[in-house]
């Protein structure tokens, strides 16, 4: 160590890392309060998935738009990552229908651009605060053919449903063909091998139709109406 690093006031490297570690709290702790303001009143809302890369044109792209504008005409917000592919097929659905499109943006290395089709946008820097909000403001998942950032925020959803860190809610899978390999797996090894039970399965649903998506997401609510209870409110505090 050099005599100029033993001066009085001087920070070494780590700690100032250390000190920028602790600062940065602060930036987490306003994504979080800036995000949920400004999502607090749309509701209720439905978070759809699926890849950035699928083209217009593309069946899976006519299939995400077309059940996000049944959402949006049956009074649902529609929340989606906010990019390209299928998170611009739901945006696009939802702006031309009745109630708000919501993208929830996220700053990459490798810079997304954000759709043109959101009445409400919000960039986020850090992805765990931007998963939160998914989950926190849905009422359902929505879940079309994607990579591995759809399958990140599929099995967060079960992950917190399953242990009962959120209210329960529908997760939809849409288009069997493409999940057809991955429920035989969660199938044949998971339960198989006592890692989940099989009531676990029941999670999931599968449906290919866009009315029946929006059906489904209904007739789980119809006894008990979307706004969540007193109980389910602390749940949704402790995520």
């Amino acid at each position: 160590m050099s005599h100029s690093d033993k001066l009085p006031g001087r920070l070494t490297p780590d700690r100032q890392w250390s000190a920028r570690e602790s600062w940065r709290m602060f930036g987490i702790m306003s994504e979080f309060v800036e995000a949920t303001d400004r999502l607090s009143e749309i509701r209720p809302a439905v978070s759809l998935f699926g890849s950035a890369r699928i083209p217009p044109g593309h069946q899976y792209y006519t299939l995400a738009e077309d059940i996000s504008r049944r959402l949006s005409d049956a009074g649902f917000a529609v929340i989606s990552g906010g990019g390209p592919g299928l998170m611009e097929a739901a945006n696009k659905g939802a702006f031309y229908g009745k109630s708000p499109s919501v993208g929830l943006n996220i700053k990459l290395p490798h810079e997304q651009s954000g759709n043109a089709y959101q009445d409400v946008s919000h960039t986020f820097r850090h992805f765990f605060a931007r998963k939160v909000m998914f989950v926190k403001f849905a009422t359902a998942y929505v879940v079309l053919p994607g990579g591995f950032g759809t399958l990140d925020e599929l099995f967060e959803a079960l992950t917190l449903v399953q242990t009962r860190k959120t209210r329960s809610m529908p997760i939809i899978l849409v288009h069997a063909p493409f999940w057809r390999g991955l429920l035989d797996w969660l199938r044949d090894a998971m339960v198989r091998n006592g890692t989940i039970d099989e009531k676990d399965l029941n999670l999931l649903q599968v449906i290919d139709e866009p009315q029946g998506v929006v059906d489904a997401i209904f007739e789980h609510y119809e006894k008990r109406g979307f706004e969540p209870s007193a109980a389910e409110r602390e749940l949704l505090l402790n995520l």
